[in-house]
């Protein structure tokens, strides 16, 4: 199994590329980054031997780059082919992963990460910057976001446990779950479900063809809701008025507009049941 060890002092950025396999990432501490990649058989070993890997000092940023390509047609009388790749990185590294159907796992927390996947499943612990993922099938799973979210998917289901800013999601069939949203939340799905646990203000804009749609206002927030369906059945727990409701009397509450459409799917408009925990500042 070749390895890899650089000295990474300052802002580290990963630059990561596999067709297939399983990606690990880590964050550790001091300033240097590792690197290993394994092949579980003859054909992935050999596209490991012809890896790129390198390390890139650009002024107070230090570069790591993993570039794994596949050579035309996979054929193999064998085990289906694995690669795996596993970097240890200081906190707070930038993260760019490119791959066609390897699995992600990012433990740890990172500046910013960019995931593009065709049906690789993503799980990543903490994003202090902007998250942004484009996957096919691959299902999507985040702890915290600070900064912006911008996640496009066809069928895979999406989880986001608290979101700091914006969110900004197009989906095609798969599920949108969002427990905590600090920001406004740009959704638009076509068959598949939105539920929003616990949001504190920002505009809501939840779009969906036959999807449901649930959105949960935090307690002491007002709200302003703009709700309609075709065919399916709409429940609030507010007024569906033109202006917002004060349910606390402190004027200076966060106000959370709810614009919420769909064809054949539910609407539910309801309170959270209990405050949430918000993401840190």
């Amino acid at each position: 199994m070749p390895t890899w060890d650089f000295d990474t002092p300052g802002q580290v950025r990963l630059d990561l590329e596999i067709p297939f396999g399983r990606i690990e990432i880590e964050t550790g501490s001091g300033e240097t980054t590792h690197v290993s990649l394994e092949g579980n058989e003859s054909y992935s070993r050999e596209l490991i031997e012809g890896a790129r890997v390198e390390s890139h000092q650009r002024g107070e940023r230090s570069d790591v780059v993993v570039e794994v390509r596949s050579r035309g047609f996979m054929f193999s009388l064998g085990r289906t082919p694995e690669i795996r790749l596993r970097v240890v990185c200081p906190p707070e590294a930038g993260v760019n992963v490119r791959t066609k159907s390897a699995d992600m796992t990012a433990r740890g927390s990172y500046r910013s990460v960019e995931v593009k996947t065709a049906s690789g499943d993503i799980e990543i612990d903490e994003v202090s910057g902007d998250l942004r993922v484009k996957t096919a099938s691959g299902d999507v799973s985040v702890q915290e976001v600070g900064g912006q979210t911008e996640i496009q998917s066809t069928s895979g289901d999406v989880a986001l446990q608290r979101a700091g800013a914006d969110v900004v999601a197009k989906l095609v069939s798969g599920d949108l779950w969002i427990r905590d949203a600090a920001a406004s939340i740009h959704a638009n799905t076509v068959s598949g479900d939105q539920r929003f646990e616990a949001v504190l203000g920002g505009t809501i804009e939840a779009t969906a063809i036959s999807g449901d749609v649930y959105v949960g206002v935090r307690r002491g927030s007002r709200v302003y809701v703009d709700a309609n369906t075709v065919s399916g059945s709409t429940s609030s727990e507010f007024d569906l008025g033109d202006a917002p409701q004060e349910e606390a009397p402190d004027a200076d509450a966060p106000t959370v507009e709810v614009r919420a459409k769909t064809v054949s799917g539910d609407i539910v408009l309801a309170r959270a049941p209990a405050p949430a925990q918000l993401p840190r500042a």
